[in-house]
């Protein structure tokens, strides 16, 4: 449960399904790729999904732990850039060492391979976010906002426990 919401699928919807649960996408704000998993790691449903959405005039903005590139080894920020209006780039923490505590990522080169998401994204994407949560243990928030400043990207703190 998120803020009294049940978030559990029976089964991951494919691209029809989700076109269909959006209705008129011009009616929000925006629509968001996030939560539960990881939302580039079905590529190619949020890219169908995301065009549709762009064709019928919605706004679409993807929350991710920028490891895409990594995992599908290629540029993904390329595909992305076509369909997606921002980007929030879970940065986390200010180096290797407080990034893998807390995120515990599979895949070595993970760090590295999230700050050049991040650094390549502007390049793809007009709106880029990177965020870092407060609260979490050895996380200098300061030094995460001076990294996404550096890469010339917005940057917002999220709060530990706080969801929404």
């Amino acid at each position: 449960m998120v803020k009294g919401y049940d978030l559990t699928f029976d089964h991951r919807p494919d691209a029809d399904e989700i076109i269909a649960s959006i209705d008129d996408p011009s009616k929000y704000g925006e629509v968001v790729f996030c939560g539960y998993g990881e939302p580039t790691l079905r590529l190619n449903v949020l890219l169908e999904v995301a065009r549709d959405i762009k064709a019928r005039g919605g706004r679409v903005r993807v929350n991710t732990d920028g490891l895409s590139n990594l995992v599908h080894k290629h540029n993904t920020l390329e595909e992305l850039g076509e369909c997606v209006d921002a980007i929030s780039i879970s940065l986390n923490a200010q180096n290797q060492e407080t990034y893998d505590l807390h995120c515990r990522p599979n895949l070595p080169g993970s760090y590295e391979a999230m700050l050049e998401f991040l650094r390549e994204a502007p390049k793809h994407i007009g709106d880029v976010t990177a965020t870092a949560i407060e609260g979490l243990s050895g996380v200098d928030i300061e030094a995460c906002e001076a990294i996404a400043m550096a890469y010339g990207v917005n940057f917002r703190r999220r709060k530990l426990d706080e969801v929404g």
